[in-house]
């Protein structure tokens, strides 16, 4: 049987083995707490201290800055959350955009039954958030902004630091969620300009489990989980510290290679978009032509529905996803190209192709010499694609 081509990267990515590597001994005879004071303890809080400044010096920002959370999802919630109670004050209106991951999404949704309001910007039909409405959209009560830094589905990198340029000197939170970014594109928080941006290990060779917040000195910040002193009294509960190992060793290689490993995947994705371009009719690229992630394909296929498609590319050995890894079991069309004024139909039709390091050019002729016939043979049995023939 053949091997499995894995091209859905943005989902989750395997773990490096020198992540690995890294991790194993505080799994074992590193096993201490770092909240207690005896020497196996103190290894593991050397080891935390250690993984803090490794992630501090990838985002150009103080070790304290460094909150260590489960995942994406949690930061995400923790920032938001965290800086509009804090901020409750000062104003209730909170800004930000229609395609953002639903760790957002439903983050604002719940800030709502609270008696926050919630603007949801729109996107131009590349998936870009225009700054000028950022601006146009501000009120005397608004005290936070998040707009994702390139999102999950289509891959378009948005302008954050125009953005940031646009706030300063206003007393507004700016969140960014970073999920997708972390390893492909620079996040350095100065130059960005954000007040708090998320991080999530297992979207760069990382362990599932794990993700940072970072929140700038001076940030409106309420914590959102109680119990313990942990991280500086802003996330109680005992440190995921073989996660965590594993999350700043997985930054620190992604950062190191991202260049070379940027540059190995922009290629493998230009080849999927031309070759599927070249060899099927009727098929469209979602999301900004150039200033997208440098590993994310996605595209439309009329008359055919994704779940068939990714159904039968895994029956062939080739794991892809038809949007967000959170959604791909809704039947829904995605909310993002929905946004973007893709139309229904087409939006069903959407494959996600998201291309690692691990991947190589024969994974992607593969795909090219299989892809053409399922949809071919999708199409055949479509009534709407009967329709267009007669």
């Amino acid at each position: 049987m053949r091997k499995l081509v894995y091209m859905d990267h943005a989902a989750t990515t395997p773990v490096h083995e020198k992540v690995l590597e890294a991790m194993l001994p505080y799994f074992s005879e590193q096993f201490g707490n770092p909240s207690s004071i005896y020497g196996v303890a103190r290894n593991a809080r050397k080891a935390l201290d250690d993984a803090r400044e490794t992630v501090a010096n990838v985002l150009g920002c103080k070790p304290n800055e460094i909150i260590f959370t489960s995942g994406g999802s949690e930061s995400d919630n923790t920032a938001i959350k965290g800086a509009a109670f804090a901020a409750k004050a000062g104003g209730n209106h909170v800004i930000t955009s229609s395609i953002e991951h639903h760790a957002v999404l439903h983050t604002c949704h719940f800030l709502e039954r609270f008696g926050f309001e919630v603007t949801y910007l729109p996107v131009d039909r590349f998936g870009l958030v225009d700054p000028a409405e950022v601006e146009r959209a501000i009120t005397d009560r608004t005290i936070l902004v998040s707009i994702m830094t390139a999102n999950n589905e289509v891959g378009t990198i948005e302008p954050i630091a125009d953005i940031a340029r646009l706030l300063k000197g206003r007393d507004i939170v700016f969140h960014t969620d970073a999920v997708q970014a972390g390893g492909a594109l620079d996040l350095d928080v100065d130059r960005l300009g954000v007040n708090m941006l998320s991080l999530s290990a297992h979207k760069f060779y990382g362990p599932k489990g794990v993700g940072v917040l970072y929140v700038r000195r001076g940030t409106p910040f309420l914590p959102q989980q109680q119990g313990g002193g942990q991280e500086r009294h802003r996330r109680a509960g005992t440190e995921n510290v073989p996660g965590i190992v594993g999350l700043a060793k997985a930054l620190e290689l992604a950062t190191a290679h991202l260049e070379s490993n940027n540059a190995h995947c922009r290629r493998l994705r230009d080849l999927l978009i031309e070759g599927i371009q070249s060899r099927i009719e009727r098929v469209y690229l979602n999301g900004h032509p150039t200033q997208r992630l440098p590993n994310n394909a996605n595209l439309s296929f009329e008359f055919v529905e994704g779940e068939s498609i990714l159904l039968n590319l895994d029956m062939m050995g080739v794991a892809a996803s038809s949007g967000s890894a959170c959604t791909s079991a809704s039947l829904e069309p995605s909310h993002v190209l929905m946004a973007m004024g893709v139309p229904v139909e087409i939006a069903h039709g959407s494959l996600r192709l998201t291309v690692g390091v691990d991947n190589t050019q024969e994974d992607v002729d593969y795909v090219l010499s299989i892809l053409p016939g399922i949809v071919q043979k999708l199409r055949a049995m479509s009534p709407l694609a009967e329709s267009t023939r007669q």
